[in-house]
């Protein structure tokens, strides 16, 4: 149950008379209510309020139903249909307009109004939601409780005393000073005044239809116990609250923390043991290379593609690289020791098919879709639920290559606070269409067939992976751009094929886990 809920019970328990046990020895409801009619009647003689044009009583017959009966016609109806619960001894059934004024306050202009309390502007201005600000004189005196009357927030609770300005959307509560302000306000926010709203474009509150509303009436005494017990629970609710979003914010984090432990740890080596059997890195990348010639041999791939680096731990301990004849330390780009059966690779080398895509021409006719931004989810997901569609006639800047294969793996390089969201692709997501192509924001990686795309997408998600990205951005701040190049330069902890699996069997078991 959340606080709110909590909140919401209390109030329930509350006009229900089940939150405070009743005393034999207060004085009925009905002696009340007796009392609130001789007040208005003395208020009307004093021309103080309008007298009520046909004013009625609710009563319960011998047959056990509601009734009301009105004074004036002397018609009496069945309104059981509008009674929603059953009520303790010595409580009684009104309207609310048999107990109270409900008046809309005076509109004011916004120019009159200031934020800021001064000498000249001393009165605080009232409106629907509380307060608007400060202006030079007040209409309204005492202390009541104050219903919002218009806008999203229409049917909202406030206690105001004083003086005070009240605007044409605050709607003043006054019990003549018979029923206490914050009783009303308690039970007024249980009726949940809200659910007689307009359903328009911007809702409001009619004040006649509020006043019709049924009311369920207690002692004064025991009013006065509900109004002390509410007050006692409270700030025990505000604490619940607090302890549970604290509670939930802790949830929600360390699911997130135990995501990227399981990660760091997959990554480092750590999350599943090393296997003899699995073979080595080396062979794979060995293997990598030669799967790569042959592709060369078939005109598939172009020299330039052939050019790879060699990464390795030097006898002094630091990593260095070749590429042709140039070696270099890069002992600073390292982040983190790794099984001796694992090998650093760059992603350009463990890839086939490494380039951006191409900027579309848009068509209304939805025959081939073009892969996006959007189409890469936060949660490393892909939709095609919102993806526009190519103009046909373009379709020969997108040569084979371009065209989206089972499980390339999508980079989003371009948009603020998307730049480096990774996805893998799937044919099954295509349905009906033949095939899809990606914009000019997105990078496609497609890897030797020697390697599990699953395990390199993991490895793009990690955090050692997407702070390098964030760091190497070019670009604007309105406009950081991933570079296809500097995506070709991330640096990956290679595991054997099997191990690779493996590692991502263990992170899917251990998601499945954390989703339970």
């Amino acid at each position: 149950m959340t606080a709110d809920q909590l909140r919401k019970s209390i109030l329930q328990q509350a006009i229900q008379g089940k939150l405070v046990p009743q005393d034999p020895n207060d004085e009925p409801a009905s002696v009340l209510l007796e009392r609130i009619r001789e007040e208005k009647a003395r208020l009307v003689k004093e021309k103080k309020i309008k007298k009520e044009k046909n004013p009625s009583i609710i009563f319960r017959g011998e047959d056990n139903s509601h009734y009301e009966k009105f004074t004036l016609t002397g018609e009496i109806k069945c309104i059981d249909d509008e009674i929603p619960f059953d009520l303790p001894k010595g409580w009684e059934w009104c309207r609310i307009k048999d107990i109270c004024q409900m008046q809309a306050g005076k509109n004011i202009s916004a120019s009159e109004i200031l934020e800021e309390k001064n000498l000249e502007y001393q009165y605080r201005c009232i409106g629907g939601n509380g307060l608007r600000g400060y202006v030079k004189l007040y209409n309204t005196e005492g202390h009541f409780s104050i219903v919002g009357r218009q806008g999203a927030l229409c049917g909202c609770l406030n206690i105001e005393e004083g003086r005070f300005y009240a605007t044409e959307h605050a709607v003043i509560v006054d019990t003549w000073g018979i029923i206490t302000p914050l009783f009303m306000y308690y039970i007024l926010t249980a009726l949940n005044l809200n659910q007689y709203s307009t359903a328009t474009a911007q809702p409001g509150l009619s004040v006649a239809k509020i006043i019709e509303t049924p009311f369920p009436l207690p002692p004064l005494s025991e009013q006065q116990r509900i109004v002390a017990k509410i007050e006692e629970l409270m700030p025990l609710v505000e604490h619940y609250g607090k302890a549970q979003s604290e509670l939930e914010a802790l949830n929600s984090n360390i699911r997130e923390q135990l995501k990227k432990s399981v990660l760091q740890y997959a990554i480092e080596g750590k999350l599943v043991p090393q296997c003899e059997e699995d073979g080595t890195a080396e062979d794979l990348l060995l293997e990598i290379q030669a799967k790569k010639q042959r592709l060369y041999a078939e005109g598939k791939l172009k020299k330039k593609d052939l050019v790879h680096s060699t990464i390795f731990r030097g006898e002094d301990n630091k990593y260095f690289e070749k590429k042709g004849e140039e070696i270099i330390c890069i002992d600073e780009e390292i982040p983190f020791d790794i099984p001796n059966s694992w090998k650093w690779v760059r992603l350009a080398d463990l890839s086939v098919f490494l380039s951006r895509g191409k900027s579309p021409k848009y068509s209304d006719i939805k025959q081939i879709p073009v892969f996006a931004q959007k189409c890469n989810l936060k949660s490393g997901g892909i939709s095609l639920d919102e993806v526009k569609f190519l103009d046909a006639s373009t379709l020969p800047k997108w040569k084979d290559e371009y065209k989206l294969r089972h499980q390339d793996i999508l980079v989003n390089s371009t948009g603020t606070g998307t730049v480096g969201r990774v996805g893998v692709f799937s044919e099954s997501l295509l349905g009906d269409y033949p095939f899809i192509v990606p914009d000019s924001h997105i990078s496609v990686v497609r890897l030797s067939s020697a390697c599990n795309p699953l395990y390199i997408f993991e490895v793009l998600s990690s955090y050692a992976v997407q702070n390098y990205i964030e760091d190497n951005l070019a670009g604007s701040t309105n406009q950081k751009e991933l570079y296809i190049g500097t995506l070709g330069r991330v640096l990956l902890p290679l595991p054997p094929l099997a191990e690779q699996k493996k590692i991502v069997h263990k992170i899917e078991e251990v998601a499945s886990i954390m989703s339970r």
